[in-house]
């Protein structure tokens, strides 16, 4: 049984757009709050046509609570076991990232 907490901020059209993303586990939100005895992940969603995938990679990259960054398509992705909260973002061409 899978007890990952699933928080998915694209619409319903988004699922269909947003297909691309990057997900990286938490450094700092790992193991307590919503993550209590687990991994906490984050994910950012992006529309290929609309955005840069390379550029969304550096940006989670750098960020200082980020480990295992990885580009997958979101909506095959499926969290390790000892994922217990994972939340996805949206990005759109007014993202940080995209600048």
């Amino acid at each position: 049984m899978n007890r990952t907490i699933k928080q998915d901020d694209r619409t319903a059209d988004q699922r269909n757009t947003h297909t691309v993303g990057v997900v990286m586990r938490d450094r700092f939100m790992s193991g307590w709050g919503g993550a209590t005895g687990g991994y906490s992940r984050a994910m950012w969603a992006l529309d290929p046509a609309e955005c840069d995938i390379d550029k969304l990679e550096r940006w989670v990259s750098h960020r200082g609570d980020a480990n295992y960054v990885n580009r997958v398509l979101v909506n095959n992705y499926r969290p390790s076991r000892s994922t217990v909260h994972l939340h996805v973002y949206v990005v759109g061409p007014d993202h940080p990232s995209q600048q």
